[in-house]
């Protein structure tokens, strides 16, 4: 579904990302992606969305190199991304929300969307005045808008309790599978991380230090060096 191959971003002498590559080949799935503040996660997201311009390295979906696809072009091929902060129209509903965001993808069944991430209770309320937890689900519903084949979830459960975090991760499990996508998760909550992504990447200063099941990145030294702590 994803292969990143030696992706570089760099500003001058500054690499926050340094050839980085890893495959994620799984569907009904989420893949983790974690690393200490400073690792390079947010860089590798807007690259793999097409938000920054990578100074080498290619990206692959499903086979297609979209390295230098624009991020309207990705979105409407199969490719969708929620952000760290909530994105939401003060004075809009969740419904016209939705609503407006999917007239630009095409999408006729946004009641569904709303079923799915369990909006309807607050489906005609200002997203302002809504909880932050439905803020959330509001974010990874428009990423859902259009039918997406991969969705890249940029710390979706910031700001949430640890009951909220792993309720989300629940539903988010259950979603990928009855659709059949994969997701990429940014994430700084790595329990969760652990314990419902099926494989990982951990990153530290730019560089890819291990891809593979939670239990591998978990035991590696360096992937506890790095952001675990003598404690993981």
């Amino acid at each position: 579904m994803l292969r990143v191959e030696q992706l570089s971003v760099h500003y001058g002498s500054f690499r926050a990302l340094d050839d980085v590559s890893f495959d994620v080949s799984l569907t009904g799935g989420l893949h983790g992606v974690i690393g200490p503040n400073g690792a390079g996660k947010s860089t590798l997201m807007d690259a793999l969305t097409g938000r920054r311009l990578p100074t080498r390295g290619r990206v692959y979906i499903d086979g297609t190199d979209v390295t230098r696809k624009s991020v309207q072009w990705r979105r409407r091929h199969g490719m969708s991304r929620s952000f760290q902060r909530t994105s939401i129209f003060p004075g809009h509903t969740v419904r016209e929300q939705l609503s407006l965001a999917a007239s630009r993808v095409f999408e006729t069944n946004v009641d569904s969307i709303a079923d799915v991430m369990g909006l309807r209770d607050v489906y005609d309320v200002c997203v302002d005045s809504i909880a932050y937890g439905y803020q959330r689900r509001v974010d990874i519903a428009l990423a859902l808008l259009g039918k997406p084949r991969l969705m890249l979830l940029d710390e979706p459960a910031a700001g949430l309790t640890g009951k909220e975090t792993v309720a989300l991760f629940e539903h988010l499990t259950d979603l990928v599978k009855e659709r059949n996508l994969t997701a990429i998760v940014v994430e700084h909550d790595v329990d969760a991380v652990f314990r419902f992504c099926n494989s990982i990447t951990a990153l530290d200063l730019g560089r890819v230090l291990l891809t593979g099941a939670a239990h591998e990145v978990r035991r590696d030294q360096r992937v506890i060096t790095a952001y675990l702590g003598s404690a993981a």
